[in-house]
């Protein structure tokens, strides 16, 4: 893998930083594509702490040798308000493909991760046709809070994640108090959360280095073997539950 300078981590300790790699996991990488993560959040608000967690993580994910996208959510519909050929809903679509593995972050709002970034995984199908386009990938969880720390909303994410049928990584990471964890620049202060969200992307890489290539077999289950490509589309596409 290829990875970045680390010109753009003013917080991270050069000497302990490591990038994970196929070696140090016992698997051979060598002429392998970077691992592709998607990474989505979830406020519009033009100063939005989901998204400028994500902006880090991405940065982290690139210095580990990933290939990142942010999904930008402004303009999205709400879940079947549109059809799926909107030109917003088939970017989110195409992104879910393309990726390997998917870092989520949300603010809590209410106790509840918001509907932004909900709305976003329910345009996400469990299935296109007979294909998974998240089965087997996967998947990191955040949160960002406005007082103290909660999990709430990386526990309803994983929640999601096991609906998706997604690999999702033990680690995760919640910020309390956002407001207060950013410079002027938009920028994470050093801190034990800056120092927790490497911890996460760092595993995520790991996981995704281990599963990717593997996930057809993870996944392969007897039941679905017993079933034709037609009648697994018919099933899990169905109109009325």
């Amino acid at each position: 893998m290829t990875t970045r300078p680390l010109d753009d981590l003013p917080n991270i300790d050069r000497a302990l930083f490591r990038v994970p790699d196929g070696e140090s996991l016992g698997i051979p990488t060598e002429g392998e594509h970077a691992p592709r993560i998607l990474l989505l959040y979830g406020s519009l608000r033009s100063r939005s702490f989901s998204r400028l967690a994500v902006e880090e993580a991405a940065r982290l994910l690139r210095a580990m040798g990933a290939e990142t996208r942010i999904f930008d959510p402004r303009g999205l519909p709400l879940p079947d308000a549109e059809e799926a050929s909107h030109p917003k809903v088939a970017e989110l679509r195409e992104l879910a493909e393309w990726c390997e593995g998917m870092v989520w972050c949300s603010p809590e709002r209410h106790g509840a991760m918001t509907g932004i970034m909900k709305a976003q995984i329910d345009w996400i199908p469990l299935a296109l046709g007979a294909v998974r386009p998240t089965q087997g990938k996967t998947l990191a969880v955040m949160q960002v809070c406005g007082g103290s720390q909660s999990f709430n909303s990386v526990n309803q994410l994983r929640v999601l994640g096991r609906w998706m049928r997604m690999v999702t990584i033990p680690n995760q990471s919640s910020v309390p108090r956002a407001f207060m964890e950013f410079d002027d620049n938009d920028r994470m202060k050093p801190s034990p959360f800056y120092d927790r969200i490497v911890d996460v992307m760092e595993e995520l890489v790991k996981f995704t280095l281990l599963v990717r290539g593997r996930s057809e077999v993870l996944t392969d289950r007897y039941s679905e073997r017993k079933e034709s490509a037609e009648q697994l589309s018919a099933r899990v596409n169905q109109r009325a539950i």
